[in-house]
Parts: structure tokens; sequence; C-alpha cells
């Protein structure tokens, strides 16, 4: 299975098996996603009035330089781990 293969079935597994309680995980998928699919932050931070984003794009930017190949190799072993946990417990 290539990379952009499995990076495309770890999206589709955790969509229905990640709580949406679970903040920081999502957190560390959304800047692994962003990483993957855009490559570093380019865009201005947002705003103190615009927390959420804040905090995502904190998250993305903390990525700065992991190329997109290892972003995504990076999001499809984080999404095994998680599933591993949810079947385990």
């Amino acid at each position: 299975m290539t990379i952009n293969e499995r990076f495309q079935s770890a999206q589709e597994n955790i969509a229905d098996h990640l709580p949406q309680s679970d903040k920081l995980a999502m957190l560390k998928l959304y800047a692994l996603y962003k990483q993957a699919t855009v490559g570093d932050a380019s865009c201005k931070r947002p705003g103190i009035t615009q927390m959420v984003k804040r905090v995502q794009w904190d998250a993305w930017q903390e990525l700065k330089g992991l190329p997109q190949d290892q972003a995504k190799q990076q999001y499809a072993d984080y999404v095994d781990s998680l599933l591993a946990s949810t079947t385990s417990t």
C-alpha cells in the first residue's frame, strides 16, 4: 500500500472511531492533516479572538519543515495507535 493510499485509508477509518471529546487527539490529527495536504503554514496566525483557529494554527506551525510524505506517514501511524487503543479498552 502506498503512503497516499494508507493516508486516505487512515482518514476514512478514524472518522467514525475518534470521540469528539478527545480534543488533543483531534488537534494532533488536524495539524498532521494540514501539514500532509498543504505543507508549511504560510497564512497569517489567526487573531486572539479566534482562539480555536489560533490553537489549530499553532499546532500546525509546530510541524513546520516536516515533509508532506512524513506527515502522511505520521498521521497514518497515529490513527493506527488510536484505533488500537480504542479496540483494547
